[in-house]
């Protein structure tokens, strides 16, 4: 990340999410920026927090924790990669919100080591809606039994669904996959009856389809602190 200006990197990652937001007719404040950090030193976390940045993402649960350590600041973290049983503990006391979840095992876990540590986590059910075998994430099929699952759950608020589209994909597969997601949370909402607000969905590469198609969550890395090994 040497060279990079974060600051100005981030003014104009929110323009381009403003620009987005408003071609897709939708209100300026829906979309929200998750600054994701993963291998980034703490001091290029410190440098967003200047520029305005108040959310950051982490892919390892270790690196979340370090970083939250290292940053103790009035800023929210974000745990978007995979989520192992054995570092739930971990994860609770550090991210305020889970964007993995993909399984009701998992979301039961979560429930009581959250009843445990006296913590609420916001938890989204990541979806797999590409079908590779190399993404985590719930079967389609799977996920109004896994949401079921989180509103018997009486420590965590389950906010809404995360999907991650596939590397380099066209433009129409992304709308696919991201547009795929937002029929499903419908879908889902009028099943059970409940709100799920929030869709995760977006990166560097592919944001503007994503807010395109409703993501509430876009996570952002590279176009703000710059490319990583």
């Amino acid at each position: 990340m040497s060279g990079v200006d974060i600051s100005t990197a981030l003014a104009q990652v929110r323009s381009q999410i403003a620009a987005a937001t408003a071609a897709a007719g939708r209100d300026p404040q829906a979309v929200r920026l998750v600054a994701v950090s993963k291998t980034v030193g703490a001091e290029a976390v410190w440098r967003a927090m200047a520029a305005g940045q108040t959310e950051f993402g982490e892919n390892q649960v270790q690196e979340l924790v370090c970083k939250a350590q290292a940053v103790p600041g009035p800023c929210t973290w974000h745990l978007i990669g995979h989520l192992q049983g054995n570092k739930v503990r971990l994860a609770i006391r550090a991210a305020a919100w889970i964007h993995s979840a993909d399984s009701v095992a998992l979301l039961e876990r979560i429930d009581r080591i959250a009843g445990e540590e006296g913590r609420f986590p916001a938890v989204l059910l990541q979806v797999n809606l590409s079908g590779e075998a190399s993404k985590s994430g719930l079967h389609p099929g799977q996920a109004e039994g896994a949401l079921r699952c989180a509103l018997r759950c009486r420590n965590l608020s389950c906010r809404g669904l995360m999907v991650m589209a596939p590397f380099d994909a066209p433009e129409a597969q992304l709308h696919t996959v991201f547009g795929g997601l937002r029929q499903l949370r419908d879908r889902l909402q009028d099943s059970t009856g409940t709100a799920l607000p929030e869709l995760s969905m977006g990166m560097s590469g592919d944001f503007a389809v994503a807010i395109r198609e409703g993501a509430t969550l876009v996570r952002i890395g590279t176009a703000i602190f710059g490319p990583r090994a």
